[in-house]
């Protein structure tokens, strides 16, 4: 399987076997249900559908309620397709583990950033703000400065950097190795960071 669907259950380090200690985030990796199968003859490519972590049919819709008895799977919270020229024939209904991988694996991981809200120019893009802090300068250390001409162009260009939302973007971290598998607890231990919150879902790619 070139990919599964997983939680970020937090981070901790491990030590290597040169006594090194080296940090670490745990990943709950499956077990993950095949709920649709695509070929190239009728999708025109070949994908998995994966579906992970249960929750109640009263919280499904009627639509995907019939999508998940295909399968004859219960409902599921975190739907995701994995794109891939498969070697292994997987049918309807099968689970996937984190069998699937092997310690020393290199991975991608995709995951939701942490939400940091509405922030101004000097934590969003790096600036390094307006205006000395003496001479009674005390309103106007963090602030955005000019935005451009005046009488010509008139106006603000799009693209200008400035404050506003920041985080909640897709990120996709890529060349992470996976130290350890503890295939009885769904875990995996992958080194380094990875992008997202604690219980927030991420999808994992060879």
């Amino acid at each position: 399987m070139p990919g599964i669907i997983g939680k970020k259950v937090g981070m901790t380090s491990v030590f290597g076997e040169d006594g090194k200690n080296i940090p670490c985030t745990v990943i709950e990796a499956g077990p993950c249900v095949v709920t649709q199968v695509k070929t190239k003859e009728t999708d025109g490519y070949s994908a998995l559908q994966l579906a992970y972590d249960d929750k109640k049919e009263k919280h499904t819709s009627a639509g995907l309620l019939g999508h998940f008895k295909k399968a004859n799977t219960a409902p599921k919270r975190k739907v995701a397709e994995i794109v891939d020229d498969f070697k292994q024939e997987m049918k309807l209904g099968d689970v996937v583990t984190v069998d699937c991988f092997i310690e020393g694996d290199w991975v991608d991981v995709t995951g939701i950033s942490k939400g940091k809200g509405f922030q101004g120019v000097v934590k969003r893009h790096g600036y390094s703000g307006v205006g000395g802090q003496t001479h009674g300068q005390h309103n106007r250390l963090r602030a955005l400065g000019s935005l451009g001409a005046s009488s010509y162009p008139s106006r603000v260009f799009k693209g200008k950097k400035m404050a506003g939302r920041m985080g909640g973007n897709k990120v996709k971290v890529v060349n992470l190795i996976i130290l350890k598998i503890i295939p009885d607890s769904n875990l995996l231990l992958v080194k380094g960071s990875i992008p997202g919150a604690k219980g927030s879902y991420l999808i994992i790619e060879d």
